[in-house]
């Protein structure tokens, strides 16, 4: 799906956007500017993953950070050019939604409960640990 949403984007011209940074750019926008450990809370990510979002976003263009109230922390803030796309990541947001509840409906079963399955059973035993088991005995850890 991430593909094809990035599809969307392309055929639009928009190259730097990645669809992992739409929840970021609109929460950005939303709040006008967050530190990373807020945008982090905000999407539910650890702060190493919204740290390299928030790099990425500025490599892109995107989005751009300030010292914060001390050393530690650094306030980020959407460039002119990620507030001119911000409407349309909003727009393919909730189409991205309908689309989703459009499959489900083609479907006998919710997208949304496969992964929330999917969750409750990594909980148990992560993925890593079950390719691990999976790999010859001498490329295993210990």
């Amino acid at each position: 799906m991430d593909e094809q949403i990035a599809e969307l984007y392309r055929r639009r011209g928009i190259t730097e956007v990645r669809p992992r940074f739409v929840g970021p750019l609109i929460l950005l926008a939303r709040h006008r500017s967050l530190t990373i450990r807020e945008l982090a809370q905000l999407t539910g990510r650890t702060h190493s993953a919204a740290s390299q979002t928030v790099t990425a976003l500025r490599k892109q263009g995107l989005a751009e950070s300030t010292p914060g109230d001390d050393a530690r922390t650094r306030r980020v803030t959407l460039t002119e050019r990620g507030r001119t796309l911000v409407p349309l990541m909003e727009a393919e947001w909730h189409a991205t939604e309908e689309a989703v509840r459009q499959l489900e409906r083609e479907i006998p079963y919710p997208l949304t409960r496969v992964v929330d399955d999917i969750r409750t059973v990594l909980g148990k035993r992560t993925f890593t640990d079950r390719v691990e088991d999976q790999l010859p005995s001498e490329f295993r850890s210990s």
